[in-house]
């Protein structure tokens, strides 16, 4: 029947001509190596017990090298078999010695607990393993027998950070007798959130290091484009890596499938999400079980609307073969969502990228991803939630009107023949440091290292972190007694440090409904945001943001290019943001129903930019007209914004763009992009200057990245602009025509030409 579906899909005239491009994926069999002759005979029939009779040669190959005391990340792709690389040598290690331990951590609650059922299933032939989940949802009373009891502790950084470093006296056994740390899911550790892991796991070393004990790492990865650089990065040891996997795969076919354009003058093409939907109705209405992935909560939700409407028996008004699933619902519902997609009593899900992650889920056969994902490696992560080792599978890109989106869907060659992108982390953001000093220093005092002399001092990871002490004790959080650093504070510093942001305050949002006739308040926690995303989603009247309006002051300059027609630097900024005004969207046609002004303070944070200052001489030959030259400017701002994430592995909204000058804006002015213009239509000396810049406080790296590529990046900027067939502007090249006005396509055009020469 899926097969069926896509040759429909292709022939026929409303959908064949939206498929851009379409790969055959052919089916692999399997490269199998035997059990090794050092593995336990009791583990040997435990697998044997559950069907598996050989090993696929990547589990054999990590075997040898853990074996051989090694440090190891294997990178192979979903459902092939990772978890048995990890298990195999610490269900070996706690047979061999009933005295040591292991530490399982992984970036979500939900992996633990569904890997802690693989554990037990394999385990449950063999002596008494004593395997326990200890995070959040971990009952006190059951805490204290955990760390008395466990063997093996599968927690998440999280826990590891607050609940168990602080405490590691009572923790005295695991510290002393760790003998591997397994690290799953390794390529979710990136930007903001492998940079707080990597010094959790500088401070996991210090207190190992105390207690006598040297952990091996394990780490288990989807495929990134520098497994081993992130592994070393993130765990401050020399890593070995494996990458080719001996696992089957089923046949697989890929379909990039790009809205009909329904407004060929202003470039607009149907919306990507009810498209999506119409595709993934057709294959459930035909019982092919089908994932679909969307790019929010807030699209998740409308997605799931729909499609459950579609696909509902017209009897029974029965759409509950469809579910939902996403961050913000409560753990047991998705833990009934998971049984019910393995049982088959779910034939469908809409998921965030939350279950981008290995959470067992059975077996799916289609994949809709409802937008590209915004990197190579999870595009490739999604597309693999469904398909079987046998048997053939399918996934559907539907390309949003976003100008990266379309790059993609248009240029089929680089989609599928680039190589995934790096994970890059910045363990020494001075932000994300500081506060991790803190926690090592509460944990035990900093000081020289054993048999050190008074003058030495101990490192941080590598670092000599001596100015960065000297500062804590000035701010009267650390006492110097001798050459030793002791916490003196009487906070508990991990409780203000959150691993998923820079800065640590959070909102939360409560819901407050009438229970009865008396109006009696009923008062409901229904999220936890984020300082600096606040300021953007829970304002007063808060419904979806319009814009939040930057000023960018650049503090030092780090590194300069100077190119034929343009300077590029690279160096540290001020960014402040104001967020002014917002839109009211209506649910199901997304139309424009009214908006509004807010008034909130600006925010301030210090970050690393990039930034690309035109010579007024290129100016004069693209245009006289300052006014036009401006519109052409913001309009490669925008794409250039858009496209950025191609060549680093994050989020959109890991980046922030603004179009100004280098000449510092008075402080505190609203900077509206009216004002921004007008600004720069006043302003003596006319320099505009296009600013990218990292939105996390402190920077995570990608600054330095973009200033290495910027010149490809114009050379993308270029093609995409030259294959889009809009006239004056739209969503998939330079924005609206209504926002950058109808000369800004073509003077962006002749602008990328004269940079790109």
């Amino acid at each position: 029947m899926l097969g069926e579906i896509l040759d429909d899909l292709l022939i026929s005239a409303s959908t064949g001509r939206c498929i851009t491009a379409t790969r055959h994926f052919p089916a692999r069999p399997p490269v199998l190596a035997p059990f090794p002759s050092s593995l336990d005979p009791r583990i040997v029939e435990a697998l044997r017990a559950r069907g598996i009779e050989q090993l696929f040669s990547h589990q054999a190959r990590v075997w040898e090298l853990v074996e051989a005391a090694r440090h190891v990340v294997v990178v192979t792709p979903t459902a092939s078999g990772k978890t048995l690389c990890y298990n195999l040598p610490a269900l070996q290690s706690l047979l061999d010695q009933p005295e040591a331990r292991i530490l399982y951590l992984f970036p979500t609650k939900a992996l633990a607990q569904d890997q802690l059922a693989e554990l037990e299933a394999l385990a449950a032939a063999l002596p008494e393993m004593r395997m326990f989940t200890y995070d959040g949802d971990t009952p006190q009373d059951a805490r204290r027998a955990v760390r008395a009891r466990a063997n093996l502790v599968l927690t998440n950084p999280d826990m590891l950070h607050s609940g168990i470093l602080p405490h590691h006296t009572k923790w005295a056994n695991l510290f002393q007798n760790l003998r591997y740390v397994v690290i799953d899911e390794l390529h979710a550790y990136r930007g903001v959130f492998g940079s707080h892991l990597a010094n959790v796991l500088r401070r996991l070393k210090r207190i190992c290091a105390h207690y006598g004990s040297r952990p091996q790492f394990i780490m288990a990865s989807a495929t990134i484009g520098n497994p081993r650089e992130l592994a070393s990065r993130v765990t401050g040891e020399a890593v070995e890596e494996i990458t080719e996997s001996g696992a089957p795969s089923g046949e697989k076919t890929f379909v990039c499938y790009n809205p009909p354009v329904v407004n060929p003058e202003l470039g607009i093409r149907a919306p990507y999400l009810g498209e999506a939907a119409k595709l993934a109705i057709r294959l459930l209405k035909a019982e092919v079980p089908t994932i679909v992935f969307a790019q929010s909560r807030l699209s998740t939700e409308v997605l799931l609307t729909s499609i459950k409407q579609g696909v509902a028996d017209r009897a029974t008004g029965d759409a509950g073969i469809v579910r939902g699933y996403r961050g913000g619902y409560l753990p047991n519902r998705r833990r009934a969502v998971e049984r019910e997609l393995r049982s088959g009593e779910a034939l469908g899900v809409v998921s965030t990228n939350a279950l981008e992650l290995g959470v067992d889920i059975g077996h799916l056969d289609a994949a809709v991803l409802a937008g590209y994902p915004g990197t190579i490696a999870s595009l490739w992560q999604q597309a693999g939630r469904a398909g079987r080792r046998a048997g053939s599978s399918a996934a559907i890109l539907v390309a949003t009107s976003a100008p990266l989106d379309q790059f993609m869907v248009t240029h089929p060659d680089y989609l599928f023949g680039t190589p995934p992108e790096h994970a890059r982390v910045n363990p020494d953001n001075p932000f994300i440091l500081v506060n991790h000093l803190k926690c090592a220093a509460f944990e035990l005092p900093l000081g020289p290292p054993a048999g050190g002399g008074p003058d030495e001092m101990e490192t941080f990871g590598e670092l000599d972190v001596r100015r960065e002490l000297a500062a804590l004790e000035d701010e009267g959080l650390l006492h110097r007694a001798g050459p030793r650093y002791h916490w003196a504070s009487e906070t508990y510093p991990a409780d203000h440090v959150s691993l998923r942001t820079v800065t640590t305050d959070n909102f939360v949002v409560i819901e407050t409904t009438f229970r009865d006739e008396k109006q009696t308040k009923k008062r409901n926690i229904i999220a936890e945001v984020d300082w600096g995303s606040a300021f953007a989603t829970i304002y007063p009247k808060a419904i979806y943001l319009v814009e939040s309006t930057p000023f960018v002051w650049i503090l030092r300059r780090l590194e300069g290019r100077q190119h034929a027609a343009y300077l590029a630097e690279q160096g540290e900024v001020l960014v402040a943001e104001k967020v002014v005004g917002f839109k009211k969207i209506k649910l199901g046609t997304l139309e424009n129903v009214g908006s509004g002004e807010v008034e909130l303070p600006q925010q301030e944070k210090q970050t690393t930019s990039v930034w690309l200052t035109v010579a007024p001489e290129t100016l004069e030959r693209v245009s006289r007209s300052r006014e036009e030259l401006i519109d052409g400017l913001r309009a490669v701002t925008y794409l250039l914004h858009h496209l950025a994430p191609i060549f680093l592995l994050c989020d959109i909204r890991d980046l922030g763009s603004w179009l100004g000058d280098t000449t510092p804006a008075e402080r505190g002015a609203v900077a509206t992009r009216e004002k921004a213009k007008q600004r720069l239509m006043q302003a003596e000396r006319f320099q505009p200057t296009i600013y990218l810049y990292d939105a996390h406080a402190g920077g995570i790296g990608l600054a330095e990245r973009l200033f290495e590529i910027l010149p490809g990046l114009l050379r993308h900027g270029l093609g995409t602009l030259q294959a889009c067939a809009c006239g004056f502007g739209c969503p998939s090249c330079v924005g609206p025509v209504n926002e950058v006005g109808r000369r800004a396509k073509a003077t962006a055009a002749r602008l990328l030409s004269v940079l790109t020469a």
